[in-house]
């Protein structure tokens, strides 16, 4: 599953999209980290690496709801 895992100070969050396994926790171990995600600039910044998304999509990886609608959004930029 390709899923958000929440990082930062309290009240300050800050997220990595992450490939993990469906029955692990939320910040649980994950395979990889395929992003990140931060609400809190304006407008919200999205770093996605697109082409390891897809190598996971093709593999059975299933997007989150969260993640799928950032992969929709004009302001998501591939990642070096």
């Amino acid at each position: 599953m390709i899923r958000l895992a929440r990082f930062g100070a309290r009240k300050q969050p800050y997220y990595r999209v992450v490939v993990i396994e469906k029955d692990r926790s939320r910040n649980g171990r994950s395979v990889e980290v395929v992003g990140t995600y931060n609400p809190r600039t304006s407008p919200a910044t999205v770093d996605l690496k697109r082409e390891r998304i897809d190598y996971w999509t093709g593999k059975g990886a299933q997007l989150s709801d969260t993640v799928a609608k950032l992969l929709k959004t004009p302001a998501a930029t591939p990642a070096a």
